[in-house]
């Protein structure tokens, strides 16, 4: 019988390769949208374009339950992958309501209708890193007290207590990934990596000539969403549900990212990063890096990228999209 899969967050990077991941293993994936992203297709699910005709979309908003309890009624799910959220830190410091709204009520919603409709579907929370902020413990692993120094990870707290009250309070199959930092050429653009490497093809071809950035000595566990997206479909094929850090494991600074990037593309960072003290966090987190040793050893799962394999993707990727858009001018 071939599973039937739900992804909220679809258009984003993890959406899309996880997307891309569950159709090469068979099974029905459908996607919750916007309704503008139906309205708008060419702008706003540029990530799966090319999977418009394997996959079914449905309209629906985080803010809405209404919305929610519509899609979940329509199909007998077998899996839930509930990945959409405000991601971006910053933002979150700048809009810290809109960040707690639909970050916190987005995932009760999903929880609450999974659990009047559909009490057997598995259900995968996208927790995260900035969970554990002011770290109690390097590296960390599942047992590390959470210290938030944001609103986007004092949300995603909330998010993971409520899906183990789930599994606790109703024994419903619900487990959080607690997900280091993952990138890939998909990326959004405001965040720091993907920044990074498309400023770098900017500067390549002409058309920029600084990057402005903030903390260069801030360090993480960067790996690739690619194989981040593996550790969420083996999370829920276990036979108990259990939560798990997923992490390489190794920690980069902002500055080595930076010059492996711009010499990528035969550039020295020094003569181009300019450090600008408005990009700087009001609460910087700690050294965050993960120890993924219990997924390693109970999912089968490991990274299959290097750090420096990552970032070459990513600038050869925006290289050749910044040539194209050169290109393409008339």
């Amino acid at each position: 019988m071939v599973k039937k899969a739900l992804i909220s967050g679809i258009t984003g990077q993890d959406g899309s390769y996880l997307a891309e991941h569950l159709l090469g293993l068979g099974y029905e994936v459908h996607g919750m949208v916007r309704r503008v992203a139906l309205e708008d297709p060419e702008r706003r699910v540029g990530r799966i374009s090319h999977l418009l005709d394997k996959i079914v979309l449905h309209p629906a908003s985080l803010e809405s339950y209404a919305s929610i309890f519509h899609v979940i009624s329509q199909h007998d799910f077998d899996e839930c992958y509930h990945l959409a959220a405000q991601s971006f830190v910053a933002e979150s410091f700048a809009d810290g309501f809109s960040t707690m709204a639909t970050n916190i009520n987005g995932t009760h919603y999903m929880l609450t209708a999974l659990r009047e409709l559909r009490p057997r579907c598995r259900f995968y929370f996208a927790g995260s890193s900035e969970m554990f902020g002011r770290v109690k413990e390097v590296p960390q692993r599942e047992t590390t007290p959470f210290y938030p120094r944001s609103p986007y990870g004092i949300s995603k707290v909330a998010g993971f207590h409520l899906t183990t009250n789930y599994r606790e309070a109703y024994g419903m199959f619900c487990l959080s990934g607690i997900l280091f930092n993952h990138e890939g050429p998909r990326r959004g653009f405001e965040f720091v990596t993907r920044k990074i490497t498309s400023t770098v093809a900017r500067i390549k071809f002409g058309m920029a000539s600084e990057l402005r950035l903030g903390n260069l000595e801030a360090r993480r566990d960067w790996g690739h969403a690619a194989d981040f997206v593996r550790a969420m479909h083996l999370m829920l094929q276990q036979e108990e549900p259990e939560d798990f850090v997923i992490a390489t494991g190794e920690t980069h600074s902002v500055r080595e990212f930076c010059e492996l990037a711009f010499a990528e593309a035969g550039l020295d960072y020094r003569e181009y990063v300019r450090i600008d003290e408005k990009f700087y966090r009001p609460a910087e987190v700690d050294l965050l890096v993960g120890d993924a040793s219990r997924a390693r050893k109970k999912l089968n799962w490991q990274p299959t990228y290097t750090f420096q394999a990552l970032v070459r993707e990513m600038v050869q990727a925006d290289l050749k999209a910044a040539e194209q858009r050169l290109e393409a001018k008339p």
